[in-house]
């Protein structure tokens, strides 16, 4: 991605300026809102080492990679974004996304923790 390119969370900010830094480990997520549109993002630019690095170590799966994956990330929409106290957080959001050109609808409510600072996703349930 290029610095002036718009992020491809949905946010309307520039890549450099929103999920961008995150990526880089320049700056950790201040929302877990911040840190699912980072991660929807990462799984557009297959940032397999974010994704895990960001997976909470109690639900983190041993190995991630993206390389292979055809799937092509369109757009996010965020429904709600709910803290329920300093460390634990909520958020809902359907992703769509094509593999070998058939679309896909994800919507899921996401289970987000801080730790240290630092949110990390922990699960999601699938919605309908």
């Amino acid at each position: 991605m290029k610095p002036g390119d718009s992020c491809p969370c949905g946010s309307g900010a520039k890549y450099a300026a929103c999920c961008g830094p995150l990526h880089a480990g320049a700056a950790p997520a201040g929302s877990a809102e911040a840190l699912m549109r980072s991660r929807y993002s990462a799984y557009g630019l297959k940032l397999d080492e974010y994704l895990l690095a960001t997976w909470h170590p109690t639900t983190r799966p041993s190995e991630l990679d993206l390389s292979a994956d055809d799937s092509k990330w369109l757009v996010l929409e965020v429904k709600r974004h709910a803290v329920q106290d300093d460390s634990h957080a909520t958020v809902e959001f359907v992703a769509r996304y094509r593999i070998a050109g058939r679309g896909h609808r994800l919507h899921e409510l996401s289970r987000f923790v801080r730790e240290d600072g630092r949110w990390y996703y922990v699960d999601g349930d699938m919605l309908a």
